[in-house]
């Protein structure tokens, strides 16, 4: 997607996307320029869905087993916390030991 001669990337889309949905949300704009603005959002939203559809395909990619064959893991925020945190983790699991 193009905006006046520069290319988006997703973080510029979404920080857009933000700002329109805030201007929405305020309210007391003229209709056409609601209609205009709620037009870009739909497109951006578009966009960022695209985006984001292409990197769980890439993550796909980097997660397939020897076979070719995909291999869902279900995970929760607090695996991936353990994983950058490994640290934080392991006080954390003491302290729940500790509490039981």
């Amino acid at each position: 997607m193009n905006s006046k001669g520069r290319e988006m990337n997703f973080e510029k889309a979404l920080t857009e996307l933000e700002q329109i949905v805030n201007k929405l949300e305020k309210g007391g704009l003229p209709l056409n320029e609601s209609l205009a603005l709620f037009e870009k959002g739909i497109k951006l939203a578009r966009f960022l869905r695209a985006e984001l559809d292409k990197a769980e395909r890439k993550i796909e990619i980097l997660i397939k087993n020897e076979k070719g064959e995909l291999k869902p893991e279900e995970f929760e925020p607090e695996d991936l916390e353990a994983d950058l945190n490994p640290e934080e983790s392991k006080e954390e699991e003491s302290e729940e030991e500790n509490r039981k």
